[in-house]
């Protein structure tokens, strides 16, 4: 039944700072959180670099891989019961970023950075290694949806939910051309020579979704539309 130190800084001085915690910080972090008293200043506690802002008043986190000096433009109470919090929106003014964390081509390297995020309790999350994973995003047009796939796709027993979603972002059908060309491939003709049925149907699935997760997904959908081509 208390409130933070952030929301009552907040409500003074309606600027606020937001650090991107990374592991080699979270540490540093946690001990940050430490219920002190008002007037201690947690950088020192944590052993964290103050280094003033450009734009705003309170000062950022010189550990930080990325800080956002930001100004508040709402907070939104959303309780006076236990559990209730505060929403602070801001507005991004400027951000900081370490170079370090920048690769060859001056982005942010998403593998180096090791960002970690809140979980429940005293779990976090480590965005880091085998954990991270890209999804390219059908941003150049519209993908077709789940919904436009054939049946016996949709309910494959080989393909994941997670593979009906990539297929789902093809832009196109393939044409009954594009189709019959695989056929006529070799591996593909003796394939519809030794299996039928629902063995096909399986064994075609499996070279469709191997090819579906290296990132072709046109190739993918052909091969998994022979099947059931006329």
């Amino acid at each position: 039944n208390t409130t933070k130190d952030t929301y009552e800084n907040i409500k003074q001085v309606p600027e606020v700072v937001i650090n991107i915690v990374n592991y080699a910080m979270a540490e540093q972090m946690s001990l940050a959180s430490t219920e002190y008293g008002k007037g201690v200043n947690e950088f020192v506690k944590a052993g964290f670099t103050e280094i003033p802002s450009d734009t705003v008043q309170p000062p950022r986190v010189g550990e930080s891989p990325v800080s956002f000096e930001c100004t508040v433009d709402e907070v939104k109470e959303l309780g006076d019961q236990g559990g209730a919090g505060n929403l602070v929106i801001c507005r991004v003014r400027r951000i900081h970023v370490n170079t370090n964390y920048l690769d060859e081509h001056d982005r942010l390297d998403t593998t180096n950075l090791d960002l970690i995020a809140r979980m429940g309790g005293n779990w976090y999350a480590r965005a880091f290694g085998d954990a991270l994973f890209e999804i390219p995003k059908p941003l150049s047009g519209i993908g077709i949806g789940i919904d436009q796939l054939p049946e016996s796709i949709r309910k494959s027993t080989i393909l994941s939910a997670n593979n009906l979603g990539r297929l789902g972002t093809a832009e196109r059908i393939p044409s009954k051309e594009e189709v019959q060309n695989v056929i006529s491939e070799v591996e593909f003709t003796e394939l519809f020579q030794n299996y039928e049925g629902e063995a096909l149907t399986h064994k075609v699935h499996e070279i469709g979704k191997s090819v579906l997760e290296s990132g072709d997904v046109k190739r993918a959908l052909a091969i998994l539309l022979t099947v059931d081509h006329e």
